[in-house]
């Protein structure tokens, strides 16, 4: 078991060390991985049909620290391992999806910055993304028995260039779009980096105004508040014709937009989320899939949740199916946009105490837990006053692994002594109001 999940040092020691402090790692998630089949398999059909030019929305649903977020790592780790483009970002009081004071904007950014492909994981991609092409289309044409020594060798070139552009000019920006690409191909050729970095200021939206951009660049438009996602959509067709397989956006802790106080500012964002998904089910977004993560109450909420915007709700809302008596059945179909996640099962959360004291141990040292012990801790952990239903991954991994260190530090003290330390609780995870026994799995 422990030479099965050997990883290299550095993922181990981030990895712990994100858990400990009940952060989601970005590196080293598929290690502790346990359970969401068939969440996990929803996601990948996803993937599939977005590699087929489709497009998709999701809204991840859970209470805090039931794996939201660790799910939408895992999917990102495994969407660019098989090929695709990928951006993320959390929403806060700053960055929105809508906004006058350049929360769009700032939105934007975060995802540009984080854009991540296979050669460059964890994030600033763009540059590479863009790099790598031109070397592909040079390659090609050096493959099809063009010399780069040939007087029409750059023609060539060029023309391969302009037909990848021409091919996505359709749609808001999309010719100042393909013309800084272009603008970028031709500094590159020059080793102009000045230019080379202009355009690059361009495309992560850092041009103030349109003033600064026509003179520099010779455009007449920016990305802005109003127009950033149509840029994102123009970048997920561009990917996918340049050879990956669409553009995956994660956009996580959308509680933030229940948060806002002002109604129109918040019917804004809520408007702006009905623009993607109708875009993205209406097939008006080709190769882009955009996954949303949120809290109940950031759904249901019927007076500042999306269920208070009624062109939302009509789409987003339960059916008759979905309820049994009032509860949410045991299995749910993940066909639809809205994917909740529930409790793991108790044997789901005895895999995962297991699979952290391997890597526990190979972190720091092997550590003296048998197996009748992890359970021992499990039911202590779930013998708590309302435990047995509020209990997430994140608070029983983090009151392990610190019962995991006080046994390294002090060798007399065993996983049962510590278990008996504490007297049993209340558990302390958030109540955000409608706490369901069926929703925190991890």
């Amino acid at each position: 078991m422990e030479d099965k999940y050997k990883i290299p040092k550095r993922i181990l020691t981030s990895l712990l060390s994100a858990m400990s402090a009940g952060v989601v790692p970005r590196v080293g998630a598929p290690y502790i991985a346990i359970g969401r089949t068939a969440e996990i398999s929803a996601l990948c059909r996803d993937l599939d049909t977005v590699a087929d030019g489709g497009s998709v929305t999701r809204f991840i649903i859970g209470h805090y620290g039931s794996g939201k977020s660790f799910l939408i790592q895992l999917m990102r780790g495994y969407s660019v391992e098989h090929g695709f483009v990928c951006a993320d970002a959390d929403l806060s009081p700053e960055r929105r999806l809508s906004s006058s004071g350049g929360g769009g904007l700032a939105t934007y950014r975060e995802l540009i910055k984080d854009l991540s492909i296979r050669s460059c994981p964890d994030g600033g991609a763009l540059q590479t993304l863009i790099e790598k092409w031109l070397s592909d289309v040079r390659n090609d044409v050096i493959s099809s028995g063009v010399s780069p020594d040939e007087p029409g060798f750059a023609g060539e070139l060029e023309r391969r260039i302009y037909d990848v552009m021409h091919s996505i000019e359709t749609g808001v920006g999309a010719f100042d779009f393909a013309k800084v690409i272009v603008t970028y191909y031709r500094a590159y050729l020059d080793m102009n980096d000045e230019r080379m970095s202009s355009c690059l200021r361009w495309l992560r939206g850092e041009f103030t105004t349109r003033t600064e951009a026509r003179a520099v660049l010779g455009v007449t438009s920016i990305i802005n508040d109003d127009n950033w996602y149509d840029y994102i959509k123009l970048l997920a067709r561009f990917v996918r014709v340049i050879g990956y397989g669409g553009l995956i956006v994660f956009i996580d802790e959308c509680v933030n937009l229940f948060k806002i106080p002002n109604r129109v500012s918040r019917e804004n964002n809520y408007e702006k989320i009905l623009s993607i998904f109708n875009d993205t089910l209406q097939g008006k977004a080709e190769g882009l899939c955009v996954i949303f993560a949120g809290t109940p109450q950031f759904l249901e909420d019927k007076h500042r949740g999306l269920f208070s915007y009624e062109a939302l709700r009509s789409r987003l809302n339960d059916t008759m199916f979905t309820q049994n008596g009032g509860e949410y059945r045991e299995t749910q179909p993940m066909f639809g946009p809205v994917m909740r996640l529930k409790r793991l099962s108790n044997d789901e959360l005895l895999a995962l105490i297991a699979r952290v004291t391997v890597l526990f141990g190979q972190c720091y040292g092997k550590v003296d837990v048998e197996p009748e012990q992890m359970k021992a801790f499990l039911d202590y952990m779930l013998s708590r006053v309302g435990a047995d239903v509020k209990i997430t991954p994140r608070e029983l991994i983090r009151s392990y692994l610190t019962a995991l260190g006080i046994i390294m530090t002090d060798k007399t003290k065993t996983l049962t002594d510590v278990c008996g330390i504490v007297a049993p609780t209340q558990s302390d995870e958030p109540d955000d109001g409608e706490f369901d026994a069926e929703s925190i799995r991890i």
